[in-house]
């Protein structure tokens, strides 16, 4: 269901978008498996999250609605994130424990090293889920985040969603060696590889990698191999860099394809369900477009609310 919800909800973003309704699109496709494979190894409203731009389905499984996904995408006056300040993707959500997330990447890393470091000197039992794309994760910050999370064996889970490109820039030009999850053993900790198109094996090494955090074993780096769908984003083409045949390759391992055949091939879900879970999820989707469209824009005063010291 969430996997499903974080494709159709995404779709009607990019659809918003080209209609001239919102501003901009950062999808999830082909990462759907990573992201709620991930999210369902943690506690909700009890760990905390420091989620990448794409983490549509981390957010979804956290407990944000698709109400509040397209209060954001509208910039309405009720957005959790920001009050409609912020670009859309740009999650928080302070009652769930979602850290206010902004443009520049790899720099959630560090927020959420900080967050466990707190959590550890509290005596918090509390472990902290971050994720970035493999671009990202050759930038200072990221190298800074699982150096001290490493020293201090902090209970910090590091989720590098690799969908093979950085923009328009291929993984053979980005990671010397191709392999994130090699990092690891440099920083002290375990460097996993995973099929990031599976979710079950993505639960699998996360819910392993979360009690070792909760044992005081200290952090994971987890390198999910998934697949981008889309373009970058909605500002981006990737038709002048990726060859048509390229991008029918990659559409063949479509997470959800795969989810679905499981299901089918053991028996948990036949055609009559599988129509009726995209209906649940259509009138979902439908319901928050809707709604959060119909919703006012912050008052013009609460521009500077935020920005500037107050009082």
């Amino acid at each position: 269901y969430y996997m499903l919800l974080t494709r159709r909800l995404d779709e009607r973003l990019w659809l918003l978008q080209r209609g001239g309704k919102i501003p901009f699109v950062i999808s999830p496709q082909g990462q759907e498996a990573s992201q709620v494979g991930a999210a369902y190894a943690f506690r909700r409203r009890h760990d905390w999250f420091t989620p990448y731009y794409r983490d549509l389905g981390v957010n979804l499984v956290a407990g944000v609605t698709p109400r509040e996904v397209m209060l954001s995408a509208f910039a309405r006056g009720a957005d959790p994130a920001s009050g409609g300040k912020q670009m859309p993707s740009h999650w928080g959500n302070r009652p769930l424990n979602i850290v206010s997330g902004s443009s520049p990447v790899t720099t959630q890393l560090l927020h959420a090293v900080g967050i466990a470091h707190a959590a550890r000197m509290r005596g918090d039992d509390v472990v902290v889920y971050t994720a970035c794309g493999e671009g990202s994760s050759n930038q200072g910050d990221f190298h800074e985040a699982l150096n001290w999370a490493g020293v201090h064996k902090l209970p910090v889970i590091f989720l590098v969603q690799n969908n093979e490109y950085a923009i328009s820039v291929p993984l053979t030009q980005q990671v010397a060696g191709g392999s994130v999850a090699a990092r690891g053993q440099g920083y002290g900790m375990p460097g996993i590889e995973v099929d990031g198109t599976d979710v079950l094996a993505v639960y699998g090494v996360v819910k392993a990698a979360h009690e070792r955090a909760r044992r005081g074993e200290g952090p994971t780096l987890i390198e999910a191999r998934c697949i981008r769908i889309t373009s970058h984003s909605s500002d981006d083409d990737q038709r002048r860099y990726r060859d048509p045949e390229e991008i029918a390759a990659v559409q063949a391992r479509d997470p959800i394809v795969k989810a679905r055949q499981y299901l089918m091939d053991h028996g948990l879900l036949d055609e009559a369900g599988n129509q009726e879970l995209e209906r649940k999820v259509a009138a979902a989707v439908d319901d928050a477009t809707d709604w959060a469209e119909a919703q006012p824009y912050a008052a013009p005063e609460e521009a500077l609310r935020h920005v500037y010291k107050e009082g």
